[in-house]
């Protein structure tokens, strides 16, 4: 059983009737639901992830008042709950500890995105690990008729200022151009396979993020990022391309010449890597046109990023480095 109907299924035969018997003036108050770390609150587990943090389980958020009546009493009567359900038992990590139970609903946030709320600047969304905010609007909310955990939720779900992700969209394109565009082939053509290896990984990086950014979607953990690009509409195609670089094998023998000249200017079509990175990047010109973000179609990303910066309103985020954020 996935773990999102797991837990909601141990909400409704044991969470439920706790809250209404034990706190019935508060039944209506309180939010219920799974939201936060962990491969369940995005639909990803499998049979690998109930080694860990993992089994009959839910969140409970109060309004900091009714945290201060009943918290402790809650989480007491929470704890109490039977360990066993359906053949599991939680098992907690070394850091699992916190990821469920009862939460003040500004604590819950602020541990996230560093506020108690959605009210933040752009230089605050700019600087909030990204994964942080997929975590706060992930998973499922069983129940808040009260409407305070879900109205903050909400906001977040309307996803980044547009200043903010043009800014990121920014940073992407000027560093899969280095990384990818630029980089990997001067190492590959010098025999540095290793400094070659790392800008390729930084292309693929950053490419995972160009796509989530470009659909309007928060980028999970690294580990979820590419599992998550599963049913994007936007540049679905760049999925199959990542997963042929990864797989490809170091290149070397295409880089075999001659003399010492650097091909510096020269696309080396002997190389696999260097054509569907340039295949990726060419998608990614023709979407960021289409969002007319640019209006040129040069291949090399880095010649689009004065352009898409020029798309930016606020004189403050314009001005930063065009591979901050």
């Amino acid at each position: 059983m996935k773990g999102l109907d797991l837990y909601q299924k141990y909400y409704t035969e044991y969470g439920a009737p706790m809250i209404e018997q034990k706190f019935p003036d508060y039944a209506g108050r309180i939010a219920v639901g799974i939201v936060g770390a962990g491969s369940e609150c995005y639909g990803f587990d499998d049979f690998i992830s109930t080694d860990h943090d993992f089994g009959p389980s839910f969140c409970m958020w109060l309004t900091d008042d009714d945290c201060e009546k009943i918290g402790k009493e809650l989480l007491i009567a929470y704890k109490n709950l039977p360990e066993y359900f359906m053949g599991y038992k939680r098992i907690v990590s070394l850091h699992g500890e916190g990821r469920v139970g009862v939460f003040r609903i500004g604590d819950f946030y602020k541990r996230l995105i560093g506020k108690s709320d959605a009210s933040l600047t752009l230089n605050e969304w700019i600087y909030i690990p990204e994964h942080f905010l997929s975590e706060a609007t992930n998973g499922r909310v069983f129940r808040d008729d009260l409407g305070e955990f879900s109205k903050i939720r909400s906001e977040l779900f309307n996803y980044y200022p547009e200043d903010v992700r043009i800014k990121k969209i920014a940073a992407r394109s000027a560093i899969m151009a280095q990384s990818g565009q630029y980089n990997y082939s001067r190492s590959m053509n010098r025999g540095e396979t290793v400094a070659a290896r790392l800008a390729l990984d930084e292309f693929i990086k950053s490419t995972i993020s160009m796509v989530y950014l470009l659909n309007r979607k928060y980028q999970p953990y690294y580990k979820w990022a590419y599992r998550g690009m599963e049913n994007f509409v936007i540049l679905s195609e760049i999925r199959k391309k990542i997963e042929e670089l990864v797989l490809l094998p170091m290149q070397s023998d295409a880089w075999r010449k001659e003399d010492d000249r650097l091909w510096m200017y020269k696309l080396n079509t002997n190389d696999r890597a260097v054509m569907i990175i340039e295949n990726i990047c060419d998608l990614v010109v023709k979407e960021l046109i289409k969002q007319k973000l640019t209006d040129h179609s040069d291949s090399f990303l880095e010649n689009h990023t004065t352009n898409i910066m020029s798309k930016i309103k606020n004189d403050k985020i314009r001005a930063m480095h065009v591979m901050a954020g």
